[in-house]
């Protein structure tokens, strides 16, 4: 059976510093999942953890006390909807969440792809090669640490945040064949879900270069039995009302089923 759109597990409301939009509310995405015939949705505001030192400018403020400010969720017949959060993988692999309060969450989502942050996710100014290298160290090292990955996404797989002002296949074209297949095989066993995000699958924002490079890795994590789940990444009511159009394109281009489908919440 073709993958059935039934939810959003990335979703960011005002409280999210860079959404900071006050009709970006639990209710609108609420909404939003009755007007789409979501079943369950997941509330995933950018987050780092009081108890782990090293947050950066823009993390610092998004703690615990500010995230649950949404809580308690509104409530609909016939929609589940979920509290998570958007952890950070600082550079050396610090990540920025920790196992008691992934406990407490329902959901996290973990970005190996915000390599925009000079000098708090990566290096300054790196090249590149150097890029692909930290995208493969990053990823590797997350698959390897000792997480709950049955409740656990890997956001944005092909962000354009790996290389802001360029394309992607600049980055992902340097990292082989034989890395992928190793990387989406660990997540495979892992159990960790692949997140289909609207932004990564907006072609019409693509080159072609782009569109092969999200064929070649999507396809390796799907060989390798790796599940997928949906983001809307919304910031922005204009992008929840954006993003069923491009799942159902997503959906297509990969040929996923619902047997590909994660499944955090049973």
């Amino acid at each position: 059976m073709k993958y059935i759109i039934d939810h959003d597990y990335h979703i960011h409301s005002h409280l999210s510093i860079c959404s900071n939009d006050k009709e970006q509310t639990p209710e609108r995405m609420l909404e939003y999942a009755a007007t789409h015939s979501l079943k369950k949705i997941c509330i995933t505001d950018h987050f780092w953890d009081d108890k782990i030192p090293g947050a950066s400018d823009f993390y610092a403020p998004q703690n615990l006390d500010r995230i649950k400010k949404s809580l308690p969720l509104p409530k609909r017949d016939g929609i589940e909807f979920y509290f998570g959060c958007e952890a950070e993988l600082a550079k050396n692999n610090l990540l920025g969440i920790t196992r008691e309060t992934i406990d407490m969450l329902d959901f996290v989502i973990i970005p190996t792809t915000h390599l925009h942050m000079n000098g708090f996710t990566i290096k300054e100014n790196p090249t590149p090669a150097e890029r692909a290298e930290v995208y493969v160290e990053k990823l590797d090292g997350l698959l390897h640490m000792d997480l709950p990955f049955h409740k656990i996404g890997i956001a944005h797989p092909l962000c354009g945040l790996i290389i802001p002002g360029g394309t992607i296949d600049r980055v992902v074209s340097l990292i082989s064949d034989d890395t992928f297949k190793r990387l989406f095989a660990l997540a495979a066993k892992k159990g960790a879900g692949i997140e289909i995000n609207q932004s990564d699958f907006n072609f019409a924002k693509k080159t072609e270069e782009e569109i092969e490079q999200i064929r070649r890795v999507y396809g390796f994590a799907k060989d390798a039995g790796c599940k997928f789940y949906l983001g809307s990444d919304a910031h922005h009511p204009a992008s929840l009302d954006s993003a069923i159009p491009i799942f159902e394109n997503a959906i297509s281009f990969l040929g996923i089923t619902e047997d590909d489908k994660f499944r955090p919440f049973g």
